[in-house]
């Protein structure tokens, strides 16, 4: 999600959401092809770090937002004193800004403008809430660091209504998971590359699983082949090829995570856009047209003798999902939509595992709302997975204290589900959260990303000769 590493460009998307995710695709591919292409985008920046992305619009509810100067490996400039500008759009005003959270160093010029030099390289900026529902865009600049930016969800959550009165117990993951999403996979192969490792060529999800990964992630759009959709006229990751590419899983002797995002296209915090053959359906044909395409993909697996092992109900929901019916502001409706893809999946395989999947690696606060939430309104899931990319959702001991506090409040287990970057710190924390939560990690695209574990020519580099195996031996994985 921004204008640097195919890493970077996936974790803006996810978190700063501030680039289409056709960018994505064309620098992913252009990267494969120019070896000059990290450099020229890579540079120093502003990372912003709102530790809530959505505002209860009623005038008083506050988010704490954490601002830093990264360098471009993406490590903390401790020492920095640029100034920083910031602006505010929509309904809410900048309340605070100081050091840390308690001081103001009072350099407001008005309630949707101030500025203030960084404090040994860090700011805190507290904003606070209008009344009126709506998205809120706040963005730090500095004339010689790249800008950042975030949006913020304005809503009125309204009384919880339960999806069901039905009791539901999680199901305990038994594996520890080292896992990946190499749904990119067709398309590298399409395009003629082919893998290796030490000299001798191989399926890529062979190696991988030689090398201690036991799981696979693959994203399932709608209609990707339509006109706007993810791969038009290609139709990569429609049904056809996860049919596909669930068998190799099976193959390969990995189990497989299937991730619906629930339309045509990408599915973030940023976007969550109704697959077309659902528009203008009013809520209870939406309903059941999720139902029934969820029980149509999971009996199509089911038939060739690949069933999901785990299946994610939606992709990076802490916004909602299927806009406008479930966006976050409908979170009755939205938890009617999660319940149905929930009740399409036990229909077809009652012994699948349900993740509900949100962006919010280190930022405990928007964590909570969106889980006490559901919780409230009874729907039924066992894991909570998370992403996490350091520059848009904390620190790593912001995800370590996220994670244990979760393991902690709620029944579920607690995982790691993209990633990318620090992977022996992330798995460190993942395989260790408290009160027997640990489930392990997904990493994302580390076949194409620029922290692969392949290089561009397909050979198995170090992050998958060594540091996977240590991780798997480290954490037993099996």
């Amino acid at each position: 999600m921004h204008c640097v590493s195919t890493l970077t460009i996936r974790s803006m998307k996810t978190s700063s959401q501030c680039l289409t995710a056709l960018l994505l695709s064309a620098f992913f591919f252009f990267s494969l092809t120019n070896s000059n292409a990290q450099q020229r985008r890579l540079r120093s920046g502003v990372q912003i770090t709102p530790y809530k992305t959505t505002f209860i619009a009623n005038g008083k509810d506050n988010i704490s937002v954490r601002v830093v100067a990264i360098d471009p490996t993406g490590a903390e400039m401790k020492g920095a004193t640029n100034l920083i500008k910031f602006s505010l759009q929509g309904d809410a005003k900048i309340s605070k800004i100081g050091p840390d959270n308690t001081s103001d160093v009072d350099k407001k010029l008005s309630d949707t403008s101030a500025q203030a030099h960084l404090v040994n390289g860090i700011l805190w900026v507290t904003l606070t809430s209008g009344t009126t529902i709506g998205h809120i865009k706040f963005e730090a600049k500095s004339d010689t660091l790249f800008a950042g930016s975030t949006e913020i969800h304005e809503i009125q959550p309204g009384k919880p209504h339960p999806v069901t009165t039905g009791k539901y117990t999680p199901k305990k993951v038994t594996d520890k998971i080292i896992g990946a999403d190499i749904s990119f996979l067709p398309e590298l192969e399409n395009r003629g590359m082919k893998f290796s490792d030490k000299g001798t060529p191989g399926d890529a999800m062979e190696i991988m699983h030689a090398h201690g990964f036991n799981y696979i992630r693959l994203r399932i759009f709608v209609d990707p082949a339509q006109p706007k959709g993810y791969s038009p006229n290609k139709g990569f990751c429609d049904l056809a090829h996860t049919e596909a590419m669930a068998k190799r899983i099976k193959a390969a002797g990995m189990k497989f995570l299937l991730d619906f995002h629930y339309s045509d296209y990408w599915a973030d915090p940023q976007q969550q856009n109704k697959p077309s053959a659902w528009v203008g359906q009013d809520f209870p044909t939406l309903k059941k047209s999720l139902h029934d395409y969820t029980v149509s993909v999971m009996q199509a697996l089911k038939d060739q003798g690949t069933a999901p092992d785990m299946v994610q109900v939606g992709n990076e929901i802490n916004h909602g999902m299927v806009w406008p019916d479930g966006a976050i502001n409908n979170l009755d409706s939205l938890a009617q939509l999660i319940y149905a893809g929930v009740t399409g999946v036990k229909e077809v395989n009652p012994s699948t595992t349900i993740m509900l999947h949100i962006a919010l690696g280190g930022q405990n606060p928007e964590a909570r709302f969106f889980l006490d939430n559901m919780k409230a309104r009874n729907v039924p899931f066992d894991v909570i997975g998370l992403s996490y990319y350091p520059r848009w959702h904390g620190t790593l001991e912001d995800l370590k204290n996220n994670m244990a506090d979760l393991a902690k409040r709620y029944p579920q287990q607690v995982m790691v589900a993209e990633y990318s970057q620090l992977k022996r710190e992330v798995n460190d924390i993942s395989f260790n959260v408290p009160d027997g939560k640990a489930v392990g990690s997904f990493i994302w695209e580390p076949i194409s990303s620029w922290e692969g574990i392949f290089d561009r020519k397909g050979n198995a580099n170090d992050y998958m000769d060594v540091v996977y195996p240590e991780i798997a031996k480290k954490y037993d994985v099996k």
